[in-house]
């Protein structure tokens, strides 16, 4: 029985830090997720493209935001 316990808190042990991990990971590909849009956003705002500036506009006044 004890081993049985022992065994059952080695793999909580285990579990908690696989998610603590998993969660670490999670949150930094959430953040370079929402850096890489907003750096998309912002370069195509500002292209000298016209069709890539017309299409960042768009998107902006699709979502209600104010740009002028």
């Amino acid at each position: 029985m004890k081993a049985l316990l022992a065994g059952m808190r080695a793999e909580a042990g285990a579990n908690s830090a696989a998610a603590a991990s998993s969660h670490s990971e999670r949150l930094a590909a959430a953040a370079i997720a929402a850096l890489l849009g907003l750096g998309v956003i912002w370069g195509v705002g500002f292209s000298h493209v016209p069709a890539w500036h017309n299409a960042a506009h768009d998107t902006r006044h699709s979502m209600a935001f104010p740009c002028h």
